[in-house]
């Protein structure tokens, strides 16, 4: 099973990715180690806000993908469940 999270930065920066495992993989990102993505290197803290089971890794990359084009505005309404996360 596949999911899409969203890490928000100290800057309020929101990173978009997607794993089979969340608290893995947060725990990569927190680290900062090879595995850990560039982008949060040095933004510390960070904090998982949003987290949803997708099913198949291409539905998965495919709605990582679609919320990379989202402004910020409409990444925050997912974070705050005002909008619903359907799947692409």
């Amino acid at each position: 099973m596949w999911h899409v999270y969203l890490i928000r930065t100290r800057m309020g920066h929101l990173y978009t990715g997607v794993t089979q495992d969340v608290q893995r993989r947060f725990k990569e990102h927190q680290e900062g180690g090879v595995k850990g993505a560039k982008y949060l290197k040095g933004k510390k803290p960070l904090k998982l806000v949003f987290h949803k089971k997708i099913g198949s890794r291409s539905q998965a990359l495919k709605t990582e993908a679609e919320i990379k084009k989202w402004p910020k505005k409409k990444k925050e309404a997912l974070v705050n469940q005002d909008i619903p996360l359907t799947t692409f």
